[in-house]
């Protein structure tokens, strides 16, 4: 067991304004009527149209703030844990603390990215350092803008996604307090990182060079049948491995929060795994796959919903390109 003794003390999110309906989303895909919500499970996600992904995260940061009742002097590091950039260099967390209105402060701002599991990666590291009293509480801010990288010619995978932003806030837990990260645990295979990727944009293949004839290296490009196929051989060993380490099973749990990626995925994770239909978070319907803000979405809506109180046991879960499985149980 690797016990930490951090606490979630505020959550907020933000969602575009505009609204994409599933026979929306037939229409945009060329499609029979009923085809994406039979294939992904999402009846209606958001796209933003004139926000920038920092003015979202800057949103969903300050939201979180009203919530645990802190203004941002409070908050002594900003780390944004997003599967994607707003521009590549500077660092999104940089950009947010702006859209804040904050850049005189001084806060540290860096980003940590890991795709889909950039917030459970980013609370992992960081709870280290908050627990060491290097900060005493950090701002973890996912914002995604999925919408822009696309590729509607693959219509299974665009089907799936959304927009949308999330915060979390984090201190050390006081005397006496439950609250704590028990256990977590991840592990990359770079033969999968194929499966899900955007090839263009980086030192390999640089936006100077961009060709339309080549467009589609610039787009998110998905194998999910491979992704899928690999991710389920490798879950059920991982689950039981991280489960076994920390002494718990997974009856234990009063939530389990994952990574909202399709529905198929996540049907097949619970029959796997043994998760009850009261135990999983499942936000996709209503939000889509947005990135690294599915889970602290899913961590925000289930502590607004009353599904986790203090003191109640969560297991967070899920995969990234790479291919990468990750999970993190936590105490409330």
């Amino acid at each position: 067991m690797q016990l930490r003794k951090v606490k979630i003390v505020g959550t907020g999110k933000y969602l575009p304004k505009r609204t994409v309906t599933d026979e929306e989303m037939d229409r945009l895909l060329g499609v029979a009527k009923g085809w994406v919500r039979s294939k992904a499970n999402v009846c209606v996600r958001h796209f933003a149209e004139r926000e920038t992904a920092s003015e979202m995260g800057a949103q969903a940061a300050y939201a979180a703030l009203e919530n645990a009742g802190l203004a941002f002097g409070d908050i002594d590091c900003l780390v944004c844990t997003s599967g994607t950039m707003q521009q590549p260099i500077p660092c999104t967390a940089a950009l947010i603390q702006k859209a804040m209105g904050q850049e005189q402060s001084g806060v540290p701002c860096f980003d940590i990215n890991s795709t889909c599991l950039s917030f459970v990666v980013g609370l992992d590291v960081m709870s280290y350092l908050v627990q060491a009293g290097r900060y005493r509480r950090v701002l973890f801010v996912a914002t995604e803008i999925a919408s822009a990288g696309l590729n509607w010619k693959q219509k299974e995978s665009a089907a799936l996604f959304g927009d949308g932003a999330a915060a979390v806030i984090v201190e050390r837990s006081g005397e006496g307090d439950s609250s704590g990260i028990v256990h977590s645990s991840m592990q990359t295979f770079g033969q999968g990182a194929a499966f899900s990727e955007i090839r263009g944009g980086g030192s390999s293949l640089h936006a100077s060079r961009y060709e339309q004839a080549g467009a589609a290296d610039y787009l998110f490009d998905m194998n999910g049948p491979a992704m899928f196929k690999f991710a389920s051989k490798l879950l059920p060993g991982f689950v039981d491995r991280l489960l076994g380490e920390a002494g718990v099973r997974m009856g234990d749990f009063r939530a389990v929060i994952p990574h909202q990626g399709s529905a198929m995925a996540m049907r097949l994770m619970c029959r796997k795994l043994g998760i009850h239909d009261d135990q999983l978070m499942d936000i996709t319907a209503d939000h889509g796959n947005t990135i690294a803000a599915s889970i602290p979405m899913g961590i925000h809506e289930a502590i607004r919903r009353g599904r986790i109180n203090r003191g109640d046991r969560v297991l967070l879960l899920g995969t990234s390109a790479g291919l990468s499985i990750g999970g993190m149980i936590l105490d409330y």
